[in-house]
């Protein structure tokens, strides 16, 4: 097992890693729409922060020698679903090779962002 950890992503903002490598898996934790240099919120709208969640995820996986097109699976969680289609139209740029997903709203998400996305993607 290989825990992965870059720079280029946020650090994490609790007890765990930004992802592990088990086999040839990948395991990330979710990302939110943090700046990895500052910590910071970026964006104030649910496309905004996803595009942001996407570069975090994008830095994860290079990291871990995936990408987004070996991609099996992400979770997605939206603190509302009226948010779903504009969520879906920044989502759909990145994962063009559409894994297999799960969407679900939930009441709040770490510093009251708009959205959380975790992937387990292959790894070469």
């Amino acid at each position: 097992m290989k825990q992965i950890s870059t720079d280029k992503a946020p650090a994490a903002i609790g007890p765990y890693s930004q992802g592990f490598v088990s086999g040839n898996i990948l395991f990330s934790a979710g990302q939110i729409a943090l700046d990895p240099a500052t910590g910071e919120i970026v964006g104030e709208d649910i496309s905004a922060q996803t595009e942001q969640v996407m570069k975090n995820l994008g830095a994860i996986l290079e990291a871990a020698g995936s990408s987004y097109e070996k991609t099996l699976k992400t979770t997605c969680f939206l603190s509302d679903m009226g948010d779903f289609a504009a969520f879906n139209e920044v989502y759909g740029k990145y994962f063009t090779g559409k894994p297999a997903r799960s969407c679900v709203a939930v009441k709040t998400l770490p510093k009251n962002v708009l959205v959380e996305v975790e992937v387990i993607a292959e790894v070469e």
